[in-house]
């Protein structure tokens, strides 16, 4: 199927939320690791999004280049092309977009998106972040009511994060700290200043002790029952129940609990990265230990050219990406339930 358009896009988050699912988001940096979440997104029979950060951008714009809005356009534009091979429906989202990267990154995609509207064709991208949670509370919102108006104009919606996720991601650092929990005030904020939709549909990620990068189980103190202490809250309130869009970030090494829990309290994506990377890599070390001397010319041989041919470890490696992609799709409950 081509892209999801905007109206898909918003039937797809609709039955997340009513089904109690969510779509894996997987980080991609390469025209192999999107084929691999494609591919894995169709094994599962999953609708689902691939995104891309600023740091993945622009290592796809080249590493001598480093131009992450090229990247992010390069692998946006590819995902047009061959995602339609495909029978489940992708969205293509941007991740993580802090203050710095606002005017240099985010602003000149989104008016990408907005001139291809302005033409009567689908906006590059479906989705774009902001990230403030870097930025003091009001400050954080009045960025997001500015973004909200720019990504509904262009048809797309808007992902935002209320509170603080710990860990490094991209070179942005944050301590693991009673900061990692959002409030119900940071909720109720939150639609005072964005609404209930009728400025521009949004996503929240509503921190509840999430931690960027590689942790085991255990030693982060997720709290699920924080998003449902928010969402009663603020439904309370407003007469809506589950108020909130959620998404989940920083969740490596979260229980399968967690992540139901999660999912039972309104998180409809959530952002796959860390797991991916190792499930990239993992396939590729093995296959180098156990052919290095066909993949090396040892002792003034030649090797094996059908050995160290790129395609067949990438194949491996895309292989063990589609593989955790599945896993996620399972986990997440999302396996089985493209809307076709």
């Amino acid at each position: 199927m081509p892209i999801a358009s905007p109206e898909k896009y918003a039937q797809m988050l609709d039955a997340a939320k009513a089904g109690s699912h969510a779509f894996p988001a997987i980080n991609v940096t390469s025209s192999q690791t999107l084929n691999a979440a494609l591919a894995g997104f169709a094994e599962a029979g999953s609708d689902g999004i691939v995104q891309v950060s600023s740091g993945g951008a622009e290592y796809a714009s080249g590493p001598t280049i480093k131009n992450k809005v090229a990247g992010s356009v390069a692998l946006a534009e590819y995902a047009h092309v061959v995602a339609k091979n495909y029978p489940i429906n992708i969205v293509v989202h941007t991740d993580h977009c802090q203050k710095d990267k606002i005017d240099t990154w985010l602003k000149p995609l989104i008016a990408i998106s907005q001139e291809r509207v302005d033409r009567g064709l689908e906006p590059l991208f479906q989705s774009q972040m902001w990230d403030g949670s870097g930025v003091p509370m009001e400050e954080n919102l009045a960025i997001a009511d500015e973004l909200l108006a720019l990504t509904s104009k262009a048809r797309q919606i808007l992902e935002i994060e209320v509170g603080v996720v710990g860990g490094e991601e991209d070179g942005v650092a944050a301590e693991i700290n009673e900061k990692l929990y959002t409030t119900v005030a940071d909720g109720l904020r939150t639609i005072e200043v964005l609404g209930l939709g009728e400025k521009g549909r949004y996503m929240t990620a509503l921190t509840f002790g999430n931690v960027h990068g590689v942790y085991k189980p255990g030693a982060v103190k997720l709290r699920p029952e924080v998003l449902k202490e928010i969402q009663d809250a603020v439904g309370a309130k407003y007469g809506r129940d589950k108020p909130f869009d959620l998404v989940f970030h920083g969740g490596s090494g979260s229980t399968a609990q967690e992540i139901s829990d999660a999912v039972d309290y309104g998180v409809i994506k959530m952002n796959i990265d860390t797991d991916t990377q190792y499930a990239f890599t993992r396939p590729v070390a093995d296959y180098m230990l156990k052919n290095y001397d066909g993949v090396l010319k040892i002792d003034g041989e030649v090797g094996n050219k059908k050995i160290y041919d790129p395609r067949a470890w990438g194949k491996v490696a895309e292989a063990g990406v589609s593989a955790r992609v599945v896993e996620a799709c399972q986990r997440l409950r999302s396996a089985g339930k493209t809307i076709g």
